[in-house]
């Protein structure tokens, strides 16, 4: 085989691997919750990887979907028909929203409110959200302008940190 032949075909057949060593983790993070159903363990190693989030970058309203790790959460929050959460400022967060039979977009009173603090959670200091009258925090890190990676650890659970992301259309 000519030379120049060889090092055509090493070229394409290790292209692959430059992307996949190449990607960043944010879109490592867009690729892992869109799969069928990672492991907490993938998850989180991703989640390690991403950048922190500002207080600022959550005022508004932002739908809510599960990381489908099998975390019994997930079947919690779609049974109550689970729709995202709403940032009004740092001090005023409804921090369950759910879709109405009519398809209304309410706040969930049973779960009371929440508040935002920078919180130091894995090592990194980012925006978490504490809520007021349960023993819950929502630690959140960036993927994008749209787009908000959360872990919540809930003190009382023993099934680990369930994981879900918010996202803005």
């Amino acid at each position: 085989m000519p030379l120049f032949v060889t090092i055509y075909l090493l070229r394409v057949v290790s292209h692959p691997l430059t992307c996949l060593a190449s990607s960043t983790p944010e879109q490592s993070y867009l690729e892992l919750v869109q799969g069928k159903s990672p492991s907490s363990e993938e998850v989180l190693a991703v989640f390690d990887q991403l950048q922190p989030v500002t207080p600022e970058q959550f005022i508004g309203a932002w739908k809510g979907a599960n990381v489908n790790t099998g975390h019994p959460t997930e079947a919690k929050l779609s049974g109550m028909q689970w729709a995202g959460k709403d940032f009004r400022s740092t001090e005023d967060v409804d921090p369950i929203m759910v879709y109405r039979a009519d398809g209304a977009r309410v706040w969930n009173e049973v779960w009371g409110r929440a508040r935002l603090r920078p919180i130091e959670w894995r090592g990194v200091l980012s925006t978490a959200m504490v809520y007021d009258d349960f023993p819950i925090i929502d630690y959140f890190r960036y993927v994008n302008d749209n787009v908000l990676a959360g872990a919540m650890d809930a003190k009382t659970s023993t099934a680990g940190t369930y994981f879900f992301y918010l996202y803005r259309e």
